[in-house]
């Protein structure tokens, strides 16, 4: 009979265990790296807190949260009109751990208005939805003498050169309707830049400032609460939320019909599987009832359109305002 004889080669104990781990390791590693997210998830603001950009992240951050299924972190990275913020992103990993929340100022306005931008909409991003749309609203202190758009008016001509106009900052979307307001009523204003919203809200309150087209949705508790006097909104039609307030073409100016908006977008070149996911976090998000309500109660319109959409919308937005940009001679000191 012929004995079965031992290989002369074995394997000690823990050879045999980190060559399983080896080989365990190898097979899983593709899917590991596949699986997305495994830490938190940060998105960027551009802007400080307070503003229209931040309260849209921050309303939303939660449900994305709860659909990617770990933390979203708010970066607020204040500058440039948003451009700061958005060079951070542009130049972080597309790995989709760094998100953007950023406005109309960041995705259409900057493009037209600074000429050596250090990013680009079009180039530098995967876009992922615009997610909700809000008109402007033109807003005083309480005390400001002016109760209607057709007083202020009155109050310009009066007193040329006179009225302070605060804005988000240089180019932002309440700094261009000011501009537009004056070249369709023939008057004008002292223009006064914040960095961001959130400044130029408290200074008008504060008594700082005059007066401000500021969105509706980032103003929105302030009217409710009587701090800012509302003198029409900058929409085709009254708004659901505020329908005592008058359209600025009700009040005698024709012409402005403005909406700002907040979107999301990510670093150039996310894996495709990563950005679904993304996309479909938003989506779940800007769905969501609660967080729907919460958005209308403040005066905002959910958009959440796709990708494609946003491509096409950002594209028509940018040459819009390249349009007024150099209708205006507006130019970045």
């Amino acid at each position: 009979m012929t004995r079965l004889q031992r290989p002369s080669r074995s394997f000690s104990s823990g050879a045999l265990l980190a060559a399983l781990a080896a080989t365990a390791l190898t097979l899983a590693g593709p899917a590991a790296a596949e699986t997305y997210p495994q830490r938190p998830v940060t998105v960027v603001v551009p802007f400080p807190p307070g503003g229209a950009s931040d309260s849209t992240a921050r309303l939303t951050s939660q449900k994305v949260s709860d659909a990617l299924g770990q933390p979203v972190v708010i970066d607020n990275r204040p500058g440039a009109n948003g451009g700061t913020g958005a060079t951070h992103v542009k130049t972080s990993p597309a790995d989709g751990y760094t998100l953007l929340v950023g406005s109309i100022g960041v995705f259409a306005i900057n493009p037209a208005l600074y000429p050596a931008l250090s990013y680009s909409p079009k180039s530098d991003f995967d876009l992922i939805t615009v997610a909700v749309r809000t008109p402007n609203v033109l807003v005083a202190n309480p005390n400001f003498p002016a109760n209607s758009v057709k007083e202020l008016v009155a109050y310009l001509k009066k007193n040329p050169d006179k009225v302070t106009f605060a804005s988000s900052g240089v180019g932002s979307s309440d700094h261009l309707t000011a501009a537009l307001f004056w070249q369709k009523t023939g008057t004008n204003g002292i223009h006064v830049p914040y960095k961001g919203g959130g400044p130029a809200i408290s200074d008008l309150i504060a008594g700082h400032a005059d007066v401000s087209f500021q969105n509706l949705g980032a103003v929105a508790n302030q009217i409710k609460a009587g701090k800012l006097k509302a003198l029409g909104v900058t929409a085709a039609a009254r708004s659901p939320q505020f329908p005592d307030i008058p359209t600025l073409k009700e009040g005698g100016v024709d012409g402005i019909d403005v909406y700002s908006w907040q979107a999301a977008a990510a670093p150039k070149g996310l894996p495709p599987e990563v950005k679904a996911k993304v996309v479909a976090a938003f989506k779940a998000s800007l769905s969501d009832p609660a967080v729907k309500a919460k958005f209308t109660d403040l005066g905002f319109e959910v958009v959440a359109n796709t990708p494609a959409e946003f491509a096409a919308f950002q594209a028509a937005e940018e040459q819009r305002w390249r349009e007024v940009v150099k209708a205006g001679n507006i130019v970045v000191q």
